[in-house]
């Protein structure tokens, strides 16, 4: 996985920074320049803020607080930071030695970062701070010195940055801090220093004796030498929902195609909709022009094919010729449709009005459907309720059936 790695102060202008570039198996390519520069397309981006930038504070925050926006947040340390609590933005780390730990960062210089590196396309990056880059031992206090000053990291997610020293000289605060430690009975059991530049290294022998702890050496230590997975990003929020984000992203070009496809369809299923509509009522105004040519005397036309049945049968009855819907042709049809089922399943069977209701008694459920269907084709329109009588079994029941001819 590649990951850049981009260093910059958030006192600075957004127009150059350091980076470095680690890329799979590849040496790490170290580098320097204007953000235009910066290389593209890594898996990952880490922002480095310098320990002087960041403040690491701690504070006994209620359970639900914890997960509070940022801006509600600054509120909770207003003592400590001694500013405007708009003008910070502050994250929840987790639970360290002294409640929970917090990061401050300055809102305005962070988000001039942020939306500078968003015009070059390089979004959502993980915000680190360099004090908690820092390696550390069980029991130890670290110390990056550059030969002047430093920062300390003293706990899991605890740290600061430090005045000036010298040499032989400790900074003051890094003896303040010790005092304030020994008081509560806390204090280290050693501090290592790792030098962060060429001839950096303090004379331990005077450290340690300002300072009444033990004083080690360590290797030398770099921004750009820390793993790829220490630290731990300050804004969890923004690193929570940074694969959500990259995944929307990838998903956009499918979702304006699927919009656009359900648009068309939209739009081609109206025009067929409204070209159903006037095909319909083209049909309907033939059917009553025919219905009043043969029949000008007609009043009103409300249902021209309900009509024009009705007319053809009084015609026929005039000329003493049945009609489909009379009884006699109608159940010699009926008859043939419902012979697939036992003998004896009609009960009884009623005609008035051109509406034959025929009760049935237990019948398979299946051969009923198809007696059905089969009156259905003989251009019957066939009502179903069910009987009053007792199944004999899950697939039998009493049925009435009603059959009108169309």
């Amino acid at each position: 996985m590649s990951l850049l790695r981009i260093r910059c102060s958030l006192r600075d202008a957004p127009e150059r920074c350091q980076w470095i570039l680690f890329d799979g198996a590849r040496a790490p390519m170290p580098g320097a320049g204007p953000l235009t520069q910066l290389p593209r397309h890594a898996e990952r981006v880490q922002l480095v803020i310098p320990a002087a930038d960041v403040l690491l504070t701690s504070a006994r925050l209620p359970p639900g607080a914890r997960r509070h926006a940022a801006a509600t947040l600054a509120y909770a340390i207003e003592e400590d930071t001694a500013g405007d609590p708009d003008s910070n933005t502050v994250n929840w780390l987790g639970q360290g030695d002294g409640g929970d730990a917090l990061a401050v960062l300055d809102r305005p210089g962070l988000r001039r970062w942020l939306d500078a590196l968003d015009g070059i396309g390089i979004g959502t990056p993980e915000i680190h701070c360099e004090t908690l880059f820092l390696d550390r031992a069980a029991g130890e206090w670290s110390l990056a010195w550059n030969g002047r000053e430093g920062f300390l990291r003293t706990g899991e997610l605890q740290g600061a940055a430090t005045d000036c020293g010298e040499r032989g000289r400790p900074p003051l605060s890094l003896r303040l801090a010790l005092e304030e430690t020994q008081a509560s009975g806390a204090a280290p059991d050693a501090i290592a220093v790792y030098p962060s530049a060429p001839d950096a290294a303090p004379d331990v022998e005077a450290w340690q004796r300002e300072l009444h702890v033990p004083v080690r050496l360590a290797g030398r230590w770099d921004w750009q030498s820390a793993a790829p997975h220490a630290g731990r990003s300050l804004l969890q929020e923004r690193r929570r929902w940074r694969g959500l984000n990259a995944l929307a992203e990838r998903l956009r070009p499918a979702a304006w195609i699927a919009g656009v496809a359900l648009a068309i369809h939209a739009v081609a299923l109206a025009a067929d909709w409204a070209s159903l509509a006037g095909e319909q009522r083209d049909l309907r105004r033939q059917m009553e022009a025919r219905f009043r040519a043969a029949f000008p005397d007609a009043v009103a036309v409300v249902d021209p094919a309900l009509q024009m049945r009705r007319k053809l049968a009084e015609a026929r009855h005039a000329a003493g010729l049945s009609d489909s819907g009379d009884f006699l042709p109608m159940i010699e049809v009926v008859a043939a449709g419902l012979k697939d089922l036992p003998t004896g399943s009609v009960r009884s069977a009623s005609y008035e009005n051109g509406r034959l209701t025929i009760e049935l008694g237990t019948v398979d459920e299946s051969a009923l459907r198809r007696a059905i269907g089969r009156l259905r084709q003989a251009g019957f329109d066939v009502e179903q309720s069910t009987g009053t009588a007792r199944t004999s079994g899950p697939g039998n029941r009493s049925a009435i059936i009603s059959v009108r001819a169309l």
